[in-house]
């Protein structure tokens, strides 16, 4: 194991919370372990390390990443995204490739929607050449969390969202039976409705889409569907 990966467990494992554990396990419909430390303590150590102890090698933030990603704690998955974040100047190419193996292992909406639009999202407006033949690819497999990514890295994305890739990926997937597809479709729609609320309610409008997708697209604007 890198020092690194011990060094964050020496420092995560005496916070652990045996109180607040179950209940974020419950969060989670108990898909995962919990140690029981919140967010603000587990930044706050990530942070302080990451100054004491800098990371200078993607290939070593690769192993970091996936040893903490094979640890059963949920909070260790956690701290990956942070470190992948902290340390987004390293990104290569290739780092894609490790977006993509936290989307299909352990996967679940907690940690697949944070490298979506957080990783996957600052990826691509640093490789924008890798969009289309990445996203349609995820877009179109049977993997449901990675269509979920291909439906939310543009979350972010505002004016520069490519509505005809949205709506492309959308139409796609608007007979899937997935709750978290449903969910994520309402949700980028929302999102790209605080930019352009017209755009969103000509779509809704002209497309037939489930009623769960519908109902969180159109949650926050007075257009009556």
């Amino acid at each position: 194991m890198h020092p690194c990966t011990t060094s964050i467990i020496e420092k995560l494992s005496p916070l652990a919370n045996a109180g607040k554990a179950p209940s974020m396990k419950a969060y989670m419909k108990n898909h995962f372990e919990y140690l029981g430390i919140q967010m603000k303590e587990r930044r706050s150590i990530i942070k302080e390390h990451m100054k004491n102890h800098p990371i200078d090698d993607i290939d070593i933030l690769k192993e970091i990443v996936k040893e903490m990603w094979q640890l059963p704690e949920r909070e260790y998955q956690y701290c990956a995204i942070d470190l992948l974040l902290v340390n987004n100047k390293l990104w290569n190419e290739d780092s894609i490739q490790l977006f993509e193996y936290c989307v299909t292992h352990k996967s679940w909406w907690d940690t697949v929607d944070s490298i979506a639009y957080d990783c996957m999202g600052k990826y691509f407006k640093k490789y924008p050449e890798k969009i289309q033949p990445l996203t349609t690819q995820w877009n179109q497999s049977n993997n449901i969390w990675l269509q979920r990514s291909s439906l939310l890295f543009q979350k972010n994305y505002k004016k520069d969202t490519d509505t005809s890739l949205l709506t492309q990926y959308i139409l796609r997937l608007t007979s899937s039976k997935e709750f978290f597809i449903q969910k994520a479709i309402g949700w980028v729609l929302r999102e790209y409705a605080k930019t352009n609320p017209a755009w969103v309610s000509n779509f809704t409008q002209k497309n037939e889409l489930p009623k769960l997708s519908k109902r969180e697209a159109l949650k926050h604007m007075n257009t009556i569907a």
